[in-house]
């Protein structure tokens, strides 16, 4: 492994962010959690709602970081919480890559933020797509388009629209052959067949791993994305993020889901289980010509008319994806495990488009 003699952080970060001096809110100042707070303009006097929210909240989510550091097995240090894991994209872009100047390298089909993200900051993308039916990493192909301008390179696995796990070997290439930074997106490991990377941020100081509250923890609506990586990298992302971005409500919510963890596995090994029977009677209907393996909650289905069935279901008020416009996913659907009454439905509908 050669990656530690070549990553060098304080290389890559931009010149401004180097020299700038984060925001110092009134919670950062004072730690303490009593006391007649007369410092940061609240409301002392409470708010109309029985929970008492006139207070900002903890600015570094230390109680929730806690809790999260035990389930995944690291420090606080080593964890960051951004308003879902777009808000821990977008700085990686703005502390790494100068507008006009830098890149970025990603793996089409992927997912769509890394390159919205990239064209809202001015960076350009350079794309090696995944190779065709298999949805692997062209390593080679990448290692060939790095250059001295290039700064991050964007991994999902599992991947979404593809919904494949994709090969430790070849991320393990990148990560040794790349001075940057290597973001692994792991929004899906907790469906995945395999463990997540964790582990591997203490042999890769270059390695920055995404999870989300929003998948397999059903609380999408709460926007919590997780980011680990070293203790130099999460400092950076602290000194960028705005004050108080996590809400109070949110971080509760989050730190009572993380108390029923035995809820949430019933809850993946009953969506991995219903994942393996949809993707067996899907394989059944003559209007389907392939259901892609996946290690996720959603299953990449090519039909004979794409766009035509996804219409068809709509007005069966069944909503699913139509990606057949995405590159190597063309005439595909795709489509979350639902329930077990939300896929029977979905199986009959189909079933009575390919009869018509």
């Amino acid at each position: 492994m050669i990656t530690k003699t070549l990553f060098d952080l304080n290389s890559l970060l931009r010149p401004n962010i180097k020299q700038l001096v984060p925001y110092s809110s009134a919670r950062d100042e004072f730690k303490g959690k009593e006391g007649i707070f007369l410092d940061a303009n609240e409301n002392s006097f409470g708010s109309p709602l029985s929970e008492n929210y006139n207070r900002y909240p903890d600015p570094l989510q230390l109680g929730l970081k806690e809790k999260i550091g035990k389930v995944k097995g690291l420090p606080t240090e080593n964890i960051f919480l951004g308003n879902g894991s777009d808000e821990a994209i977008d700085i990686l872009f703005r502390a790494f890559c100068i507008p006009g100047k830098d890149k970025v390298i990603i793996c089409p089909p992927t997912y769509g933020m890394y390159e919205v993200s990239a064209n809202i900051n001015d960076v350009e993308v350079k794309k090696v797509n995944l190779l065709p039916e298999s949805f692997q990493l062209n390593s080679d192909k990448i290692i060939e388009a790095i250059d001295n301008k290039t700064k991050l390179i964007f991994v999902c696995c599992p991947n979404n629209p593809t919904g494949n796990g994709v090969k430790w070997l070849d991320i393990k290439l990148i990560l040794e052959s790349f001075k940057g930074i290597v973001i692994l997106d792991e929004a899906y490991i907790n469906f995945a067949s395999y463990r997540s990377l964790i582990p591997e941020l203490l042999n890769y100081p270059n390695l920055v791993i995404l999870q989300t509250f929003s998948k397999a923890w059903g609380l999408a609506g709460l926007r919590i994305g997780m980011a680990f990586a070293s203790q130099q990298i999460i400092d950076v992302f602290n000194k960028i993020k705005p004050p108080y971005n996590i809400n109070a409500l949110s971080q509760q919510k989050a730190i009572a889901a993380l108390s029923n963890i035995e809820q949430v596995n019933v809850w993946i090994k009953t969506i991995v289980a219903e994942r393996e029977l949809l993707i067996k009677k899907l394989g059944l209907l003559s209007c389907v010509i392939k259901v892609y393996p996946s290690e996720a909650n959603f299953v990449l289905v090519k039909v004979t008319d794409a766009n035509e069935l996804y219409t068809y279901l709509s007005r069966q008020q069944l909503v699913v994806r139509n990606r057949s416009k995405v590159e190597l996913c063309e005439g595909c659907l795709r489509i979350t495990i639902g329930t077990k009454e939300e896929n029977e439905k979905l199986i009959t509908a189909i079933k009575q488009y390919a009869d018509q």
